[in-house]
């Protein structure tokens, strides 16, 4: 544009003096200073008028230019935003899926409402309630997660229009080139961009219709869910609050209202496997981690069992041994007791099981160890307890089923007033148990009289109740003795106790469980009994509300079950470390020297380990209580100030341990000289390491001296150790024939290596011996000073065998006193 506007300028000076030299020649000369000034003028305006129309054109071919490049710039945006609204399209969330996944909300929001919102009795039963809140709270949670995708996805359909219609209002497109060519050249171009952009556009329309359609469901199912459950919420309060309040008419008075018993337990079915599959879903985890505990149980009981076995210590009875009977059922029962308390909540179905699962271990563990009697009395019990768990699966109330709960009572009643009345006590190992069916006695009668008198909700509770407290009175004492049974054990066998390998010091816990043991069983066993009574949930209300409501410190914030779930998993990290330290490093478990070879070569890999195993633990400790990365990074850098000033021997020994580690100078189980120091390697930790002496003490040597000392390591050499023995013989012997005969005793010893041929070597001639050294190779560095005794022995029978002497030194001494010639000696 610049050439060309000096093109233009240089054309018009050219034409002007052009023309200035045509009036010269043509004009006549005067000396008139009128026409001169005259010409001059003229001259000035066309330049000025010229300069105009030339500036105007500049003006105007800048303004076509800054057009097009604007033009183009969003031509090429436009084509970005498009791209990313197509990507966007095809990758983002499904709304197929969650329309089905909304219709699936609904379906299941019509079964959890059966018989509470929909389908109502004559009055609301605490089960029901309870089933349908849990159901409800669920399913209210899946439609806020669907709900938070669409308005996300919403806002970015709408921010992808935003940016279309923003860049196809650019002012810029509007200015359409002077020139035709131009022109017919930019409608090509809008006409190209227009295919591009048109259907883009229309699929965004259609996705935020439809996407707009779903929120607008998912909103209004958000509202009833939330609705319902502050409606179940008040039933709850009132049914907590009149408890002994009669919601039915008595017993042998007609029905209110009737619904068929069949329906009745199709509902209970359905809710029951929709709280069960909400509740497995949410918490696979826990369940691999008491897959996890069951399983390290098992390996700990079996690897007893095996000891037992192998030093013939097995009765076989089982008496004071049961915990070790069947270590698959033990492990299951022992885990399954403990820790089915990590499952805050859990629905009523998924305890059924668990309690089953361990009624069914303890009968096995039971057959033919207690007395008939006893072992009748607990099947009884058993099914007498499964009966009416499936009872109370029942959600509705039904005059069928008050029926059929006043035979279950009346069992339960008459069953215990027969066993505490003709029972075989002398046979009963654990005598609490009485306490636990007398109180179930009175359990069934208060809940055979609360049925009658119309007291639904409190027959069915003491029902069940009082057949639960059996049940889990026996699991837990059970429980307490095999857990005795297993501590005495293991103190028999694991007398003495490595405290940096093995997790458990039987020196503090002793032979039996400790106190504080059998009061978390029986704050367990409260809290099983209690979640079957409708005011449970709200007596135990605050202190649920005192470990999940959330605390802020500073920008922090945390609750108390993150904190407890941090040392939690913390402390499951440390023992899981431990656990495997103690299997890679017990002696009992070692049956051969291939197998302790092998277990000295893994128990090598022991700190990498146990490292990783920390690290795993930590990170996932720092997830579950939710704190952020950034402080972590903070608290480093403070660590870091603090290590640079104060800690440097600390950090240079742990660091010792992971060179140690990774570079492996030495192993578990190596024979070591460090600083005068020799014995064997026992282990190598974190910090420091510790060395088994050949007197019987356990030296420990932190890591950064052990790697900054003179290490001589005899194990690397494959535990093979030189050794010489020196030996004077007479000079009267026969030097061959000793050489022969030392070679064969040498050749004859089979702790001596043949593949580097021991030699005799003939050193000096002594005073009064010819000195010969001896030279073999020891194939076990422990057995060296073994070897060379034995030795010496051998070669000093065959000596006199031979009749070769071994010389020792004597000295002949002249005493010549004054006076005293040689003749007059005494």
């Amino acid at each position: 544009m610049i050439e060309r506007l000096l093109r233009q300028c240089l054309c018009l000076v050219l034409c002007c003096l052009t023309s200035l030299s045509i009036q010269a020649q043509q004009a006549p000369v005067r000396k008139d200073s009128t026409t001169t000034d005259s010409i001059a003028q003229s001259f000035v305006a066309k330049m000025q008028a010229k300069a105009k129309i030339f500036a105007k054109e500049s003006a105007a071919d800048f303004a076509a230019d800054k057009a097009a490049m604007a033009q183009n710039r969003t031509f090429e945006e436009l084509k970005k935003a498009m791209q990313k609204a197509k990507s966007y399209l095809r990758t983002s969330i499904d709304t197929n899926r969650i329309e089905s996944g909304i219709k699936l909300i609904e379906k299941d929001f019509v079964i959890a409402g059966d018989g509470v919102l929909t389908n109502r009795g004559s009055a609301q039963t605490f089960r029901n309630l309870t089933a349908t809140s849990k159901i409800t709270a669920e399913l209210l949670s899946k439609a806020l997660e669907r709900k938070v995708m669409l308005d996300q996805r919403q806002q970015q359909l709408h921010t992808f229009r935003y940016q279309l219609d923003s860049l196809l209002s650019v002012p810029a497109l509007f200015q359409f080139p002077a020139d035709s060519v131009s022109l017919i050249k930019y409608i090509q171009q809008i006409g190209v961009m227009n295919y591009d952009v048109h259907p883009v556009d229309s699929m965004l329309k259609q996705t935020s219709i439809k996407t707009q359609t779903l929120l607008n469901q998912t909103n209004m199912l958000v509202f009833k869910l939330q609705t319902a459950l502050e409606e179940i919420a008040v039933y709850q309060k009132d049914l907590a609050s009149n408890s002994f309040k009669r919601e039915f008419e008595y017993l042998w008075n007609p029905a209110v209202s009737y619904r068929p018993f069949g329906e009745i337990l199709g509902q209970a079915w359905a809710k029951a496997w929709l709280t069960l599959a909400f509740y497995l879903e949410n918490n696979v985890g826990k369940l691999l981690i008491l897959a996890l505990i069951v399983f390290s149980s098992f390996l700990y009981l079996r690897s007893l069992k095996n000891i037992y076995k192998e030093n013939e210590l097995l009765v076989k009875d089982f008496e004071g041994q049961l915990v070790l009977r069947y270590p698959i059922f033990s492990s299951i029962l022992l885990s399954v007791n403990i820790f089915q308390f990590i499952f805050l909540s859990p629905p009523f179905i998924l305890n059924v099981l668990f309690w089953t699962i361990s009624c069914i271990c303890l009968s096995m563990l039971f057959r033919k160890f207690i007395s008939k009697y006893w072992m009748r009395v607990w099947l009884l019990m058993v099914c007498l307890f499964l009966v009416t768990a499936f009872d109370n699966l029942i959600l509705q109330a039904s005059r069928t089923e008050r029926w059929m709960m006043l035979p279950l009572a009346l069992a339960g009643m008459l069953s215990g007033i027969m066993i505490l009345w003709r029972g075989n006590r002398a046979e009963l190992r654990e005598k609490m148990i009485l306490i636990s069916i007398a109180f179930m006695t009175v359990l069934e009668f208060g809940s055979i009289i609360a049925n009658g008198l119309g007291r639904y909700n409190m027959a069915k509770t003491l029902l069940i109740s009082g057949y639960l407290n059996v049940v889990v009175a026996i699991l837990f004492l059970w429980t307490i003795r095999l857990i005795n049974e297993g501590l005495l054990l293991a103190f028999s066998v694991y007398t003495r106790q490595d405290k940096k390998l093995f997790y458990l010091n039987f020196d503090k816990v002793g032979k039996k469980v400790p106190a504080p043991f059998y009061i978390l069983l029986v704050v367990g066993w409260v809290i099983l009994f209690g979640r079957n009574f409708a005011g449970f949930e709200y007596l135990s209300g605050p202190f649920r509300n005192f470990f999940e409501s959330e605390r802020t410190l500073g920008s922090y914030t945390f609750s108390i079950n993150s904190l407890v779930l941090f040392f939690v998993i913390m402390g499951v990290a440390v023992i899981v470390s431990k656990v495997v330290s103690f299997f890679a490093s017990d002696g009992h478990l070692v049956h051969n020297k291939d197998e302790k070879n092998t277990r000295q070569g893994i128990g090598s890999w022991l700190l990498l380990v146990r490292i990783t195993i920390l690290s795993i633990g930590l990170f996932l400790a720092i997830a579950a209580a939710g704190i952020p990365i950034d402080k972590i990074t903070i608290v480093l850098g403070a660590l870091g100030v603090g290590i640079g000033f104060g800690l440097q021997t600390m950090v240079n020994h742990l660091v010792s341990g992971l060179i140690i580690a990774f570079e492996k100078p030495v192993n578990v189980g190596d024979i070591v000289d460090v600083d005068g120091q020799a014995g064997t390697m026992k282990s190598i930790g974190f910090r420091s390491s510790v060395i088994t002496t050949w007197d019987g003490a356990d030296v420990v040597m932190p890591n950064g001296d052990l790697l900054n000392s003179h290490l001589v390591n005899w194990s690397l050499g494959g535990n093979r150790k030189r050794v010489s023995i020196s030996i004077g013989i007479d000079y009267d012997a026969d030097l061959e024939m000793v050489k022969k005969l030392l070679l064969d005793i040498l050749n004859e010893e089979p702790r001596i290596l043949k593949k580097s041929p021991p030699f005799v070597q003939y050193e000096q001639f002594g005073t009064s011996t010819i000195d010969i050294r001896l030279f073999f190779w020891a194939k076990d560095f422990r057995e060296a000073n073994a070897v060379k005794s034995d030795l010496i022995i051998s070669i000093t029978a065959t000596f006199r065998k031979e009749g070769i002497k071994i010389p020792f030194p004597q000295h002949d001494i002249h005493i010549q006193g004054p006076g005293l010639t040689d003749e007059k000696k005494p």
